[in-house]
């Protein structure tokens, strides 16, 4: 399955990656959990140059995404999406294996 993004978020990473002066051939999108927040998970999004042997490698256009192992058990098959709304902004995670919601959205 992998680990999606949809069209909206390959769109706001190539802003983000242009607006910081980043290499964007050298640049990945680094995805990640880790315990906390609400609903016992906080998800993470990095923009980085590093990259370990074992992590998880997927592409989207220029964009490169990048997981370790550990978190991929639980983010397979997640699309990250970008939503600009009246709101808020951000990026989104819809994690398929997810038993439950975050009450504040």
């Amino acid at each position: 399955m992998g680990i999606k993004l949809t069209d909206k978020a390959i769109k706001e990473i190539n802003k983000i990656i242009e607006e910081q002066e980043l290499d964007k051939n050298n640049t990945s999108l680094r995805v990640g959990i880790r315990g906390g927040g609400c609903s016992g998970w906080q998800f993470l999004l990095d923009l980085t140059e590093v990259k370990r042997d074992n992590d998880e490698v997927f592409k989207y256009g220029n964009i490169q995404v990048v997981c370790d192992p550990k978190s991929y058990i639980y983010l397979d098959g997640t699309t990250i999406d970008f939503k600009d709304e009246l709101m808020g902004r951000g990026f989104t995670f819809d994690v398929p294996q997810s038993t439950g919601k975050c009450g504040c959205g």
